[in-house]
């Protein structure tokens, strides 16, 4: 009988690892070993074997279970203290070492024999309480909660809407239809009731989180629900003031300029952030860029010499 993979060594991780570490080492080996970009004949298993370790280990009651059985945690009964189950096993490897006790051998029901290994039945030494419990054998087990990445674009963040999404796991691929609620956040979770791991006995399925990453934009920065958004200006815009068309995630808005305007002023557009349906919005931030025409004209060189001609002002020798 092969030894039971240990879950963290599947992850490369310690055993105090926290839950931020885990995720970031979980989505390393998941990028490496996914069978989709990985065609070694092994890395499907392995991608299987890691997934199994994240959904355990992610969800904070199956890992605390988990460090107090090891890898018969699912079968050890929910009411069963963990010093008490560690020294129900000790008791029992010690008499599997030889020792006997007074009534002699120990009974041959206590320890079932498998390719040379002896394995505690667990039955005799928790006094039958496995299998009695709702017929199933080891009773309802709840499904786990799992976890998985959705990408979405800054748009699709504001506005919300239906997206079809395949995941793969364990148990192969699956696509659903997901309801993305306007204006989530960087990190946000949206939770899919029962799409996460199977209940098992008739118990209720997990839960299934997606953790939603927004994808880098070309013209769009985002902290938060607060969005920035570069405003080119002509240098005279910029001298004299000006009302300026800018693009939002939510359309056309009118930003004014105010005269003097230098590049990197931050231009406040009051709630044309993120939206935020149970709260303040984020807001716009229309950043200025002075720009200045890369071919002058005849007419727009000669008014540029009669400004420099005339101005006193002198960038570099500011307050």
């Amino acid at each position: 009988m092969a030894p039971s993979r240990d879950f963290y060594d599947t992850l490369g991780v310690s055993r105090d690892v926290s839950a931020d570490d885990m995720q970031r080492a979980y989505r390393k080996l998941a990028r490496t070993y996914h069978p989709d970009v990985n065609q070694d004949p092994g890395a499907e298993e392995r991608f299987k074997d890691i997934s199994e370790a994240y959904d355990v280990l992610s969800d904070p009651e199956q890992r605390r279970r988990y460090d107090a059985f090891g890898p018969d945690f699912r079968q050890v009964p929910p009411d069963v203290d963990p010093q008490t189950w560690a020294r129900a096993r000790a008791g029992a490897g010690a008499r599997g070492g030889g020792h006997s006790r007074r009534g002699g051998a120990p009974p041959e029901d206590m320890y079932t024999r498998s390719d040379g290994f002896q394995d505690i039945d667990l039955e005799s030494i928790f006094g039958g309480m496995f299998g009695r419990r709702g017929g199933g054998g080891f009773g309802p087990i709840p499904g786990a909660d799992q976890e998985a990445e959705i990408e979405l674009t800054v748009e699709e963040a504001y506005t919300g809407g239906r997206r079809t999404v395949t995941l793969s796991g364990v148990d192969g691929s699956r696509t659903l239809d997901v309801t993305i609620p306007p204006g989530v956040t960087d990190g946000q979770r949206i939770r899919l009731s029962g799409q996460g791991g199977r209940g098992g006995d008739g118990a209720a399925d997990g839960d299934l989180y997606l953790v939603v990453r927004l994808a880098p934009h070309p013209r769009y920065r985002v902290n938060g629900r607060d969005i920035t958004v570069t405003l080119a200006l002509a240098p005279w815009e910029a001298a004299l003031g000006a009302s300026v068309a800018v693009d939002t995630p939510g359309g056309e808005a009118k930003v004014r300029v105010p005269p003097g305007t230098s590049s990197g002023r931050r231009l406040r557009l009051k709630g044309r952030g993120l939206p935020n349906p149970r709260g303040r919005p984020g807001d716009l931030y229309a950043e200025a860029r002075i720009m200045v025409p890369p071919r002058l004209s005849d007419e727009e060189r000669r008014l540029f010499e009669q400004l420099a001609a005339v101005s006193t002002f002198d960038p570099r020798r500011q307050p």
